[in-house]
């Protein structure tokens, strides 16, 4: 008998609600952005985004069932973003999803923003184990070893700066808009030539990234111009930061792959939608012989529909919360296989 879950997450500035079915299936997924809200800041606003949260959470839960055609007696479960993400945000989806849960009788399944991440893929193509799960996004940069359903061992993560911040920090030296990750990435593919800067690979065994000092690069490049009186080509330094943000992300995790014996690669997270990096990866483990994965691009950045395909495997494996639940600002990605 096939399972419905509905899915809500919160964990930033998405507000979204989404039912699947059996884990692998999307049967109403509704995502209210709040981007044009933050833009003038040039970041989130955490106080803004809650604000938000509140108007939109039981429009867009309503409208997720309206599109299924469902009622709630049809449900298996509701899974909610537990963290990591911004804590007033979080709340919102959790005690909207605790509130809903409790009136309809159903079971409530806490669910760790980066697993959903991961399991976007699982919308797309079966996942096969053992995998290697690259995730990166505004706020992680991970390379996740997974030898089946719910095993999560982390390999390599960032120092500093995730890719996805680094992107934003890199468009605002550039006077780009935010988010500035799709315009650094649309400039790199206009520019035939590239300003050099360096790849930090840290120790020759390390799996894990550090972007900071490329950020500082660019920051230096822009401040050495400007002493001189020279202008900058927005076009050239942004495809020469991608260039180096690229070349690193594909080098480890190829690496990685390679030992680890893997039998897929996938990509996760909102930066798995830049074109550069999704080229680059395609590229690589084609002739590596590893088949490798990739969300469309709806299902890269924040949706509760990656929410509803983890909680699902969650719930098969008997995974629950309870009303004590509570936001989780900076929740661990932890296996819930043991």
């Amino acid at each position: 008998m096939s399972r419905y879950i509905l899915a809500i997450e919160t964990s930033c500035d998405e507000t979204a609600a989404s039912i699947i079915k059996d884990g692998t299936e999307i049967i109403s997924n509704v995502v209210s952005s709040q981007i044009d809200s933050h833009k003038r800041f040039g970041g989130v606003v955490p106080e803004i985004a809650s604000r938000h949260h509140v108007e939109q959470i039981t429009i867009v839960i309503e409208e997720c069932l309206i599109q299924a055609g469902m009622e709630p007696t049809d449900l298996a479960a509701v899974a909610v973003t537990e963290g990591p993400g911004l804590v007033g945000a979080l709340l919102i989806g959790i005690n909207a999803a605790k509130a809903f849960a409790f009136a309809h009788g159903l079971p409530l399944i806490p669910v760790h923003h980066i697993a959903g991440h991961i399991y976007a893929n699982a919308l797309v193509q079966p996942m096969e184990f053992p995998l290697l799960a690259l995730v990166v996004s505004g706020g992680h940069t991970e390379l996740v070893y997974m030898k089946e359903h719910g095993s999560f061992e982390l390999i390599g993560e960032t120092r500093d700066d995730a890719a996805g911040e680094a992107y934003d920090k890199v468009a605002r030296v550039l006077n780009l808009p935010y988010p500035g990750g799709p315009h650094i990435d649309r400039l790199a593919h206009e520019a035939q030539e590239a300003v050099p800067f360096p790849r930090v690979w840290l120790e020759e065994d390390s799996y894990d990234f550090s972007f900071s000092g490329l950020k500082s690069a660019v920051i230096n490049y822009k401040h050495n111009l400007d002493q001189r009186g020279e202008e900058i080509i927005p076009a050239q330094v942004a495809k020469g930061f991608q260039d180096s943000v690229v070349e690193v992300l594909t080098a480890k995790t190829v690496r990685a792959a390679r030992e680890y014996s893997v039998k897929q690669v996938i990509a996760a997270g909102g930066v798995s939608a830049n074109k550069g990096l999704r080229n680059a990866l395609e590229e690589a483990f084609a002739n590596e012989g590893i088949p490798f994965y990739v969300p469309p691009l709806k299902l890269c950045t924040d949706n509760a529909a990656m929410i509803g395909a983890a909680g699902f495997y969650m719930y098969e494996a008997g995974v629950k919360g309870n009303m004590s639940m509570n936001g989780k600002p900076g929740m661990e990605l932890e296996s819930w296989v043991k």
